[in-house]
């Protein structure tokens, strides 16, 4: 029978009677649920800012399950795709949206995670890597791991990553993981058994493919070559949205790095330990052809080694300090040949294996090798279309992430002290993907020839919010358009919006707090001063705060500085970067009510800590990014080039979208309330500063002054 979302959500409705009390109804949910059903109905693009608690995900869950379920034409096969950037939300979706929304649906529709290839085991493979391991593993730890896979695929139901024990030897996984080259299909004796199989046949029959960015945007790669990952389907929803500019990038552009292509020649054969797949198959040829292809593995080492050297000499001694490289390098690209050679060396060997399975594993190890050389090619030669191009080096141990010092600056990853083996990439990436999503994606049609609707949702898309308008009462203003931004970036251009305010009450809430006093943050005082204020305000809240960074270099030494002050008040004191992961600093953080976390970009956004676990959210400086990191320099260039203003068009609203989501950590239910510090004074002194505090919801604002918050007026 035909569903209504709206019905669904309505406060009597069939979620409300199996939430019980627990249930709130939110008519911000109801205008986007039915703002979805419009868009998908149009087949026009759109955009939905949603605040926090709107409950996006039942907000366009409804209207594509309704969709699916659409009586006029059941008979032909509908599908979705809802891609998410945060593995978090995927979950949220599979294991607790829709089994709610099943259990109050009567109609059945089917929902499956989507994952790329390599998170599945392939039985075949794991089986051979046994047999092999004497030449494969000389290590106990690489042994072990392996016997830990194989007792684990006599148990696991789904033969992912997701449900793998922790392994001593985690690159085992790159000998058993279901490869796409080295797969025999039908003709493979584990075909009935393989995971990735299994995973398939479900992906083609559901209703709905929840996937991630990632996998989304190498899908729409991949299509322009003629074939890819995902079925054909009707429509797609991107959750997260706010981070698809720089995901898109990262898959429409090329990297190749020094590991890869150790990793590559590693698998051939280890030198030292003669472990590897030449030496599992010497048995099986002419020992010539095994001695040529076992000196192409040399001669390519010893290439790679020469020619990253190389690179990165150059890149000390002539290149950009920010890596960025402007014009090919003018080095002779000794690489490519030496893969090409050892491509052809392994084709000549698979051309005599008997064994099918052989010959596979033989020919996927060529095509790899080719591959890498033809991009490494085209990176040096800057072959890749309105792209920008750089070098990127770190060491090992380092964060690696934006706010680590430039590499050739003092202290820096490929300085001249640097250690000896130095982690370096060749990068590039289209400047801006507004023309290619428009082409690829926006103007999609689906199998019908129809528009394909593509639906753009997060809680932080506009640069501006709705707020109360004072002057008449209960009534809302609605800025001109403060979905401009992200049109131009995402080139969509056209899309219809939505903006929509949270639920929550801020005003009651939540409270902005802000420091006019403040140095500059490029005044020379402005460490000294922060770390006080930020002392101050931890016992403002008496802890339960995160103190969020643009960069690691200011955490450190504030976290250095904190250290003492923070032990002697008995609170624990959590810093990214000290080798604890993500998800273990947020149990450790909820655990405590008085603890303090330092984290850098990746708690700006997709952490949820409810209650009062997190009462205090202080941010050091405005989130405006590194201007001259190769991306962002090329980007503000060409926007200059047009003869536009890089900062306001650019600069400033990339700043105020990342300054919302760190905002948005704080109040994450109806019950949760607290603050949110800035200690950047340019939010009082600077023209723009009113942009930011505008882009927020209203709420009462208070002045730090010294030790002293008063009331601002």
């Amino acid at each position: 029978m035909p569903i209504n979302a709206q019905d669904i959500l309505a406060p009597n409705g069939p979620i409300a009677r199996r939430l019980g009390d627990v249930y709130e109804h939110r008519p911000e949910q109801v205008q986007m649920a039915r703002f979805i059903t419009e868009s998908i109905a149009s087949g026009h693009a759109a955009l939905v800012e949603a605040g926090t608690g709107v409950g996006k995900s039942f907000a366009y869950l409804l209207p594509v399950i309704e969709h699916v379920l659409a009586t006029d034409d059941r008979d032909q096969k509908k599908r979705i795709v809802i891609s998410t950037h945060t593995i978090a939300l995927q979950e949220q979706i599979i294991h607790k949206d829709i089994p709610l929304l099943r259990a109050v649906i009567p109609d059945e529709f089917s929902a499956v995670l989507v994952k790329g290839r390599g998170n599945y085991v392939s039985l075949r493979r794991a089986s051979r890597a046994w047999d092999r391991s004497a030449d494969l593993f000389d290590d106990n730890a690489s042994k072990r791991s392996l016997e830990t896979i194989l007792e684990w695929t006599k148990q696991t139901e789904d033969g992912s990553l997701a449900s793998l024990p922790v392994l001593e030897a985690p690159s085992v996984w790159g000998d058993v993981q279901s490869d796409s080259e080295d797969c025999l299909g039908k003709r493979c004796p584990t075909y009935d058994k393989c995971f990735y199989q299994a995973a398939r046949r479900r992906m083609l029959n559901a209703d709905l493919l929840v996937v991630n960015h990632a996998l989304f945007f190498s899908d729409l790669g991949m299509r322009q070559q003629g074939f890819g990952i995902l079925p054909p389907y009707d429509a797609v929803v991107l959750d997260e949205a706010h981070t698809i500019e720089d995901v898109a990038g990262e898959h429409f552009g090329l990297t190749v790095s020094k590991f890869q292509v150790e990793y590559l020649l590693s698998r051939l054969h280890a030198a030292r330990r003669h472990k590897g797949l030449l030496p599992a198959l010497r048995l099986k040829i002419d020992a010539d052809l095994h001695n040529r292809a076992v000196q192409a593995v040399e001669d390519a080492r010893i290439g790679s080694k020469d020619f990253f050297e190389e690179l990165l000499y150059w890149q000390e001694t002539q290149g950009r300090s920010n890596g960025r490289i402007d014009k090919p390098i003018p080095m002779q690209n000794v690489l490519t040949p030496l893969l090409s050679d050892l491509s052809l060396a392994l084709k000549r060997i698979r051309d005599r294996l008997d064994d099918e399975a052989d010959r596979l594993e033989a020919g996927s190890y060529a095509d790899r090798a080719e591959v890498l050389g033809q991009e490494l090619a085209s990176l040096l030669e800057q072959k890749l279309p309105d792209s920008v191009y750089w070098i990127e080096a770190t060491t090992p141990g380092s964060p690696g992430s934006p706010g680590s010092p430039a590499p050739g600056s003092p202290g820096s990853p490929g300085a001249s002290n640097r250690p000896r083996r130095t982690r370096i990439k060749l990068c590039g990436a289209p400047v801006e993907v507004a023309g290619l999503l428009r082409q690829r994606l926006f103007e999609a049609t689906t199998a019908k020839r129809k528009p394909l609707p593509v639906m753009m949702t997060s809680a932080t898309l506009a640069t501006d919010a709705v707020h109360q308008d004072t002057d008449a009462g209960a009534s809302k203003r609605k800025p001109a358009d403060p979905f401009a931004h992200i049109r131009a970036r995402l080139g969509c251009e056209d899309a219809h919006t939505l903006l929509l305010g949270s639920p929550f009450n801020y005003a009651r809430q939540a409270e902005l707090i802000v420091d006019r006093t403040m140095p500059a943050p490029s005044d020379p005082d402005f460490f000294s001063r922060l770390c006080p204020a930020v002392l101050n305000l931890i016992d403002h809240t008496d802890g339960g705060t995160f103190v969020l960074f643009t960069s690691y270099q200011l955490l450190s030494k504030v976290a250095l500085w904190l250290r003492e002050p923070i032990a002697e008040r008995g609170m624990p004191l959590l810093i990214q970067g000290d080798g604890v992961q993500r998800s273990a600093l947020l149990e450790s953080f909820r655990a405590d009510n008085r603890s303090v976390l330092l984290g850098t970009d990746s708690f700006w956004q997709g952490v949820d800590v409810q209650g009062q676990a997190l009462r205090n959210v202080i941010i050091t400086k405005l989130p405006f990014t590194v201007p001259d990191r190769p991306m962002i320099e090329a980007r503000t260039q060409r926007i200059k080039a047009r003869g536009g203003n890089a900062f306001m068009e650019y600069s400033l609203p990339e700043a105020i979208l990342k300054f919302k989501q760190g905002f948005g950590r704080l109040i994450r239910s109806t019950q949760d309330t607290g603050c949110v510090a800035v200690l950047d004074s340019r939010l009082t002194t600077k023209h723009y500063g009113k942009k930011f505090i505008h882009a927020l919801p209203d709420m009462p604002v208070r002045e730090l002054t010294g030790d002293v918050l008063s009331q601002s007026e």
